[in-house]
């Protein structure tokens, strides 16, 4: 059994239902936190608002609000508008979730893992800093219909950012699949739990 709680890092594909994972994990004795929510909580901070505005103009954040879809059009615009907004972003993202891991491992009773949603974890080249990854797959038809459900219409454009979802399950330490009931996601996070535990 590790000595401390150990930190896992949790991706997917659009559409694979890692939002579904993550609270599945937190249902099993996880603790768990996504890295869109704290990205959403810098956004409504000074210092990224200020970048960006800096960077595209004030009518990315009208009455001081961020629009997140004006940024994300500029940041979608080229490779270096993009690389641009990951360098301000992942640094920030990383110091918290560096505070919440302290915080995690000092609980007690501690919790059967500590656990990242991180949707670009490969991508970013990221993976070498938790001891174990997670990749959730879905099939293709499956994935479509929730990115659709949930308003994501430029699911082509943004997918085309990702790895394929054979290459994160290639690149993952354990793969889950989420094309059943949440009770099947859920028995198959419970087994990588427990081996996490070994």
């Amino acid at each position: 059994m590790p000595d401390q709680v150990p930190f896992v890092g949790l991706t997917g594909g659009l559409g694979a239902g890692k939002s579904t994972a993550l609270q599945a994990l937190q249902r099993l004795g996880a603790e768990t936190i996504s890295s869109d929510a704290i990205v959403h909580d810098l956004y409504a901070g000074q210092q990224l608002r200020e970048a960006v505005v800096g960077r595209w103009g004030p009518e990315v954040a009208p009455d001081g609000v961020v629009d997140r879809a004006a940024v994300a059009q500029h940041a979608f615009a080229g490779d270096q508008e993009r690389r641009w907004l990951e360098q301000q972003i992942w640094p920030l993202v990383g110091a918290q979730v560096a505070v919440w891991l302290e915080q995690v491992r000092a609980r007690e009773p501690s919790p059967a893992a500590a656990v990242v949603e991180v949707p670009l974890l490969f991508e970013a080249g990221l993976e070498g800093i938790y001891d174990a990854t997670i990749a959730v797959l879905a099939a293709e038809d499956v994935r479509a219909r929730r990115a659709a459900a949930r308003g994501h219409e430029a699911v082509g454009e943004r997918d085309a950012r990702q790895l394929s979802q054979e290459e994160k399950a290639r690149r993952a330490t354990y793969v889950v699949r989420n094309d059943g009931t949440v009770e099947q996601l859920e028995a198959q996070l419970s087994a990588v739990l427990a081996k996490l535990r070994e």
